[in-house]
């Protein structure tokens, strides 16, 4: 199942709710808002690596442009929204908000 997070987690829970839910080897993708939490060295860092041990774990880079973040945490993978898509045709979608 691919697990979508579109709200910050500075602002919202999702993050932290949805953890308790995806599996391993589910894909895990940021958009909107929900790309702060990727944003290399904040408060949700450690969850997101994590995370990465055992999840793909993805970003739209549109979204990260658009919100001015420079670096992310390593291993989050920045997919245009082609690659949004790809995800959405392979997988069941559950969506955090």
């Amino acid at each position: 199942m691919l697990h979508t997070i579109n709200q910050s987690p500075f602002r919202c829970n999702s993050l932290k709710t949805s953890i308790r839910f995806i599996l391993p080897d589910d894909p895990v993708l940021f958009l909107e808002d929900g790309v702060y939490s990727v944003q290399d060295n904040n408060t949700f860092k450690q969850t997101i690596e994590t995370l990465l041990k055992t999840n793909p774990v993805y970003a739209i880079s549109h979204d990260i442009n658009a919100r001015g973040i420079k670096n992310t945490i390593k291993d989050v993978q920045l997919i245009d929204y082609e690659g949004f898509v790809d995800l959405v045709e392979k997988h069941q979608v559950n969506t955090w908000f």
